[in-house]
């Protein structure tokens, strides 16, 4: 039994020894474009999926996500704060999530599994965003809760849009608008529309080949 005990004693020593050469030494790769291992992004993705359903399990969804004006409103912060990552209908991708670790996911598309409080996951996800994924905590940048709560009845509205239904959303929003902190038109076009979708797509084709990075 000693010898038991020393040798998972000894096994847990060599254990944070490498642990502190690792990361003292600089050899852990933090580079985005380095993916992890297989089981750390599993473990990761576990951790992950398991602290947003139970941070998220007591939230009460508002009954009325399916209602016209909040998907309107949503739909011009959607285009302004969401876009760029999340993608829209008609956008392939875009320069920013080719480059982000983990992936953005695509939201113009349904859920690959039918998760029944998936409103209140998003709402929290948007909220509070994700350690070391990119996803920002949009209530630190001055959305409040209704807001929050516009995009995601917006959210869940855009996989069944078309590209000129979306557009026509978003321009007919008051664009980049949310209570919080000022200034938040700074998206506006001159007429107070959101830029439209051929604006943004001529964008960034002029990054892909109008000129060197």
């Amino acid at each position: 039994m000693k010898r038991f005990l020393m040798g998972v004693l000894t096994t847990l020593v060599i254990g944070v020894a490498l642990g502190v050469v690792t990361v003292y030494s600089g050899m852990f790769d933090v580079a985005a474009d380095t993916p992890h291992s297989r089981f750390v992004y599993h473990l990761i993705e576990t951790v992950r999926d398991q602290s947003i359903k139970r941070h998220a399990r007591d939230l009460a969804v508002p009954a009325n996500l399916a209602d016209t004006e909040r998907i309107r409103r949503g739909a011009g912060n959607y285009a302004a704060m969401c876009a760029a990552c999340h993608l829209a209908p008609g956008r392939a991708d875009s320069e920013i999530r080719m480059g982000l670790y983990p992936k953005p996911p695509d939201l113009t598309h349904p859920e690959e599994e039918a998760v029944a409080d998936m409103a209140a996951r998003h709402f929290w996800i948007i909220k509070h965003g994700i350690k070391a994924s990119g996803m920002a905590a949009w209530s630190r940048g001055g959305i409040e809760d209704e807001g929050i709560w516009d995009l995601v009845a917006f959210i869940q509205k855009m996989p069944s849009l078309s590209v000129g239904q979306y557009v026509s959303l978003v321009e007919s929003s008051e664009g980049h608008t949310h209570g919080g902190l000022p200034g938040m038109e700074t998206m506006h076009t001159g007429d107070g529309h959101m830029p439209s979708l051929e604006n943004t797509e001529r964008h960034e084709h002029s990054h892909s080949g109008g000129h060197d990075h």
